[in-house]
């Protein structure tokens, strides 16, 4: 497992919601004199994902080298055809990932986008509208789309740019020899950290060296948690050691809070449910937010940690798709941070322990057959579910 390498000196901007994202990725990529590597998992055919498509094709037309993945499940095949047969023109180098799950259930579940090795974009806001439903294109939304990403600038973009190259290469088709050289290549040592400002990390969860950097990341956090754990994600479902150290870090006296998405999926919800007992017990404050579709993945823990990303707390994300987060230590960050989050619980609705304890046997019987199924699933083709 790659050990976490903080390096320092960045400068990383938060981003809430496609509407500060796509405007700041727009200009970058028009002012792309080099190299642009872009992946996610939906790329929606709506006024956003086009005029993303047609940035990208503006560079490749200006001699920008430009390599771009998209995910098959996620933006689907007729969605996957219209983009190959549009980059295919403007010469634009193009590559689907896991088509017709040829390479298992996997998928690449990761938002980035690398810029001249100058600029990268983190997070979880895929290409699409933050007015319009992920998973359904033709519903709008009560309110936009509820979510976050990061602007690189330092270091960092080195690290981020170097893993966006072994995945143009993975996706590619590799033999043995260069697949053992992808794996020294990923062995090579970051600059060092020397403790200044603005310290960062780049973790990815991968099905080659990488299976539980994200969740390692998380658990190293909250087991030194002193204060407050603040933590936002739209399917909760971890396995139990995350359960547990959430539970452990609020016994301890931190203040624990978690903002949960519900309203999308009911199995989800039942599953998320189902941990709600053991939670509040412990300490746990719980939080369902109800106002729009909740997609942010953040945290931020005591005054100098915080994460943003593509990695949901269920076991599809810590333990199957492909997925990419930043660890952020800076005090400022975390402030900028922590205050989006709050804004966020004051949305939600939280969750009491008295009137969850009093619902029916018939709905707390559901919670748990959901959770019984969701295990089962999880544990068939997410080994190491735990």
């Amino acid at each position: 497992m790659r050990q976490i390498q903080f390096v320092s000196h960045n400068n990383i901007e938060l981003l809430e919601s496609g509407q500060a994202l796509f405007p700041a990725l727009l200009s970058a990529i028009d002012s792309a004199e080099q190299d642009i590597y872009f992946e996610t998992y939906i790329w929606a055919c709506d006024d956003s994902g086009n005029a993303v498509r047609d940035a990208l094709i503006r560079a490749a037309q200006r001699g920008v080298k430009v390599r771009v993945v998209a995910d098959w499940w996620g933006t689907g095949h007729r969605g996957c055809s219209r983009l190959g047969l549009a980059f295919a023109e403007a010469g634009v180098r193009y590559r689907v990932f896991n088509p017709w799950f040829k390479r298992g259930v996997t998928r690449t579940h990761r938002k980035i986008a690398v810029i001249d090795r100058a600029v990268a974009f983190v997070g979880g806001i895929n290409v699409n509208d933050d007015w319009y439903c992920d998973y359904d294109p033709d519903t709008r939304l009560p309110a936009p789309r509820w979510d976050f990403a990061a602007a690189v600038r330092g270091p960092l973009v080195e690290a981020i740019h170097f893993e966006m190259q072994v995945q143009w290469a993975r996706v590619g088709h590799l033999g043995l020899i260069r697949r053992i050289g992808l794996f020294r290549e990923m062995r090579r040592a970051l600059p060092q950290d020397d403790g200044k400002p603005m310290q960062a990390a780049f973790v990815v969860r991968d099905n080659l060296r990488n299976r539980h950097t994200i969740q390692r990341s998380y658990l190293q956090a909250i087991g030194r948690a002193k204060t407050s754990i603040l933590l936002a994600n739209p399917y909760f479902a971890p396995g139990h050691k995350f359960r547990k150290a959430l539970a452990v870090a609020a016994q301890r006296g931190v203040e624990v809070k978690l903002l949960i998405g519900v309203g999308e999926i009911w199995l989800q919800d039942m599953v998320a449910r189902s941990f709600y007992p053991k939670l509040l017990a412990s300490g746990v404050q719980v939080i369902e937010y109800r106002k729009t579709q909740l997609h942010a993945k953040v945290a931020v823990i005591d005054d100098d940690w915080s994460t943003v990303g593509s990695s949901n707390c269920d076991g599809l994300s810590l333990f199957l798709n492909q997925e990419a987060n930043i660890v952020v230590r800076d005090v400022d960050f975390a402030t900028s941070m922590r205050a989006h989050i709050e804004r966020g619980m004051k949305d939600g609705v939280p969750v009491c322990r008295e009137a969850f304890a009093n619902e029916s046997w018939v709905k707390r019987t559901g919670y748990g057959v959901a959770y019984l199924f969701y295990k089962l699933t999880m544990r068939i083709f997410a080994i190491g579910y735990a």
